[in-house]
């Protein structure tokens, strides 16, 4: 969920990030076209030819020598000078070596001249989108037909205030490491072919822009996740405690305490509510537990009774007849009780050499005459409750004996899992009726007669073992020639899986 805020986020920011850059960007672009249209629309001198040497006199220039329409006497006291350089009246060198007003401010015989000639460097930049706006905004003012050219130059590299640039930036703005202004150049053909040519120092608009837009985009996407992360964690972190306890509690059914409520109110709502379930399934459990206690008890002394009286029957064959039906009831009895607590199991689990518990149990078979084989088996160690797995192997051993004449046992590794195959060679079970099998008290065939099978809890115990360690119980018909789905059944194959950690 994180991951999936931070990425929309990051393409709203973009979005908006870019939709700021293109507005500042215009405004950018305004604001030069703007001091560009003013120099060309208000302060044009008349035609004629320029001076014969150096920048424009600005003798004759109205508004900017001091004479023109735009000057007046100067109202109230005079303002303070700094101290300088002396300069003389009229000298263009004086001019050039006045401080600038601002960073941005070129004196006033600088920002326009009239040239015979006008050809941009091989240094500029042609400025096409200004050149668009400034022609139209010329046309808005009357200006017929203008043909104009825009274009960004370095300072530097101006032949008309390049010196000016160099003596007025030096010292602490040469180092200062910022983005040196841009000189924007605007040129206006006139009817005699000459050009007017106006100046406008401008700052540096892309990289400025684009730094202080991509801090505030990063500043904004930061808090934005911050906040976001530090909301969802505090979502997520009860949710993860409530996970590991339902894990817990599904692996061994007993709980330690209550987990306490955290996080919103939802949350912790959901944290009673489990916590109220599961102490009553814990109550039910011991509930279970007790009656089937008592159920065994009650059974099994009686039964132990009527074995005591069976030894005073005279007739040998109906004794042996009625001890084996006690037998019967008491062997139903013990896989009832061991299906009912498989989910609650008081043994503790241990470090196994699984093969040697399999060689074992195939020895036990062995010893009583039984046609058990003990095929390939590799040499590892799992955690598990050595008791409860040596009876599940028991059971499907004894199945296999019981239907298929003979068992062949095996051992192997696939992936993180121990599989342990137990073949015989009878006639299977139909497809369908795989499932229902490892249901309790399920039989193929309908009669509980003991000489036909038991009372069909054996693969329903070990499947339950097999789920109380994490793994699981598949039984497979075994076809003849490898077949999937088609040719004789040639026998059964059950596949206890067992996780290896």
């Amino acid at each position: 969920m994180l991951l999936a805020i931070a990425l929309a986020l990051l393409v709203a920011q973009g979005l908006s990030s870019g939709l700021i850059w293109r507005a500042q960007r215009e405004r950018h672009i305004n604001a030069m076209v703007s001091g560009l249209a003013f120099r060309l629309l208000g302060q044009a001198p008349p035609e004629g030819p320029p001076p014969p040497d150096g920048p424009p006199r600005p003798e004759g220039l109205p508004g900017l020598d001091g004479r023109g329409p735009l000057d007046g006497p100067p109202a109230g006291p005079p303002r303070a000078r700094r101290a300088g350089p002396p300069t003389l009246p009229g000298d263009p060198e004086a001019r050039l070596r006045r401080p600038p007003n601002d960073l941005f401010r070129l004196p006033r015989s600088l920002r326009l001249t009239v040239e015979p000639n006008f050809a941009p460097a091989a240094t500029d930049r042609r400025r096409s989108d200004a050149e668009s706006l400034l022609h139209d905004m010329l046309e808005a003012q009357g200006v017929t037909a203008p043909q104009v050219v825009v274009l960004e130059r370095r300072p530097w590299a101006d032949p008309l205030i390049g010196r000016w640039y160099m003596r007025s930036r030096r010292g602490p703005l040469a180092d200062s490491g910022e983005d040196p202004p841009r000189l924007a150049i605007a040129a206006l053909r006139q009817s005699d072919g000459r050009w007017l040519v106006a100046r406008v120092m401008v700052p540096a608009d892309e990289r400025r822009i684009l730094m202080s837009i991509a801090l505030q985009t990063v500043f904004i996407y930061i808090a934005l996740v911050g906040a976001t992360a530090l909301i969802l964690r505090r979502i997520a972190r009860p949710l993860k405690a409530l996970t590991r306890r339902v894990e817990s509690f599904a692996a061994d059914r007993s709980i330690d305490g209550q987990l306490a409520p955290e996080g919103p109110e939802d949350v912790q709502r959901l944290i009673d509510a489990h916590n109220a379930m599961e102490h009553r399934i814990v109550s039910l459990l011991d509930e279970k537990d007790v009656m089937l206690g008592a159920i065994g008890h009650d059974l099994k002394t009686p039964l132990a009774a009527l074995r005591v009286r069976i030894e005073a029957v005279d007739d040998d064959a109906e004794r042996a007849r009625m001890a084996a039906t006690i037998e019967d009831i008491t062997r139903s009895l013990d896989d009832i009780l061991s299906l009912a607590r498989v989910g609650r199991p008081t043994d503790p689990v241990e470090s196994t050499q699984l093969s040697a518990l399999v060689a074992d149990v195939v020895g036990e078979y062995e010893d009583m005459g039984e046609d058990v084989e003990l095929g390939e088996t590799e040499r590892m160690v799992l955690r598990l409750r050595p008791t409860w797995v040596r009876r599940g192997l028991r059971n499907l051993v004894s199945n296999a004996l019981r239907y298929g004449t003979r068992a062949r046992v095996s051992l192997a590794r696939d992936g993180r899992h121990a599989v342990l195959r137990i073949e015989d060679d009878g006639p299977g079970i139909p497809d369908p009726d795989i499932a229902r099998m490892m249901e309790p008290f399920t039989r193929l065939e309908a009669s509980r007669n003991s000489a036909t099978g038991g009372a069909g809890l054996g693969l329903a115990l070990a499947r339950a073992i097999a789920e109380q360690h994490g793994g699981s119980l598949v039984l497979i018909n075994r076809r003849e020639g490898g077949q999937v789905g088609g040719g004789r059944i040639a026998g059964l194959t059950a596949e206890l899986r067992l996780p290896l950690s």
